[in-house]
């Protein structure tokens, strides 16, 4: 398993670039996101997290700018009927705390506004996204254990999630409080939102 490449950045298309490294050129399919973002570097080294996809018929390479970022994909190609091209594609769309706040909230609004996706696929992925999704933000309160830093939690509505839970809400409970809160609301607005549906129930 090819699980991370440093070389000298040879090629950059819009959702593949060339990497060099001991006399090879690796082709590495990565998001159109981080494609964009290393369009200015051609010539410098560059460092990608990688997951090497194996099928019958050939061997696809995959980079990301972050190990979360490529947990995030190896959790999307999971999800049945997303392949490595539309995870990629729903990578290329948003960045991954966009993606972990939609799934959190029940936006599948979020999902079905990226090309390839339909109204089932985007239901199903919140669906199926949600236990695994929680898991991730719960964990980053550890420290890490692949040399990434835990992330602050900075989104309004992961900081209510976590303040309903201070408040003896479970995970559950909290995130069945939050649904239908406003989106771009500010933390204070988005708990007493959960707390008076909590009470009204």
């Amino acid at each position: 398993m090819i699980v991370s490449l440093r070389g000298r950045l040879a090629d950059v298309g819009v959702d593949r670039v060339v990497i060099e490294t001991g006399g090879l050129g690796y082709g590495v399919l990565v998001p159109g996101r981080l494609s964009s973002g290393l369009s200015g570097r051609l010539g410098d080294e560059v460092y990608l997290h990688t997951y090497l996809n194996v099928r019958e018929d050939a061997l696809q390479l995959f980079g990301f700018e972050s190990a979360r970022e490529r947990r995030f994909f190896t959790t999307l190609i999971a999800v049945s009927g997303v392949g490595p091209k539309v995870a990629l594609a729903i990578l290329s769309a948003y960045s991954v705390p966009d993606l972990e706040a939609a799934v959190l909230r029940g936006d599948d609004k979020r999902f079905e506004s990226i090309p390839g996706i339909g109204k089932k696929l985007a239901q199903r992925l919140v669906i199926e996204l949600a236990d695994k999704v929680a898991l991730e933000l719960d964990s980053r309160s550890t420290p890490a254990t692949d040399g990434e830093p835990a992330a602050a939690v900075t989104d309004p509505f992961l900081q209510a999630r976590v303040a309903l839970q201070n408040l003896g809400l479970t995970l559950r409970e909290s995130e069945a409080a939050l649904q239908g809160a406003p989106v771009g609301a500010p933390l204070e607005e988005l708990v007493r939102y959960a707390l008076t549906k909590k009470e009204a129930t």
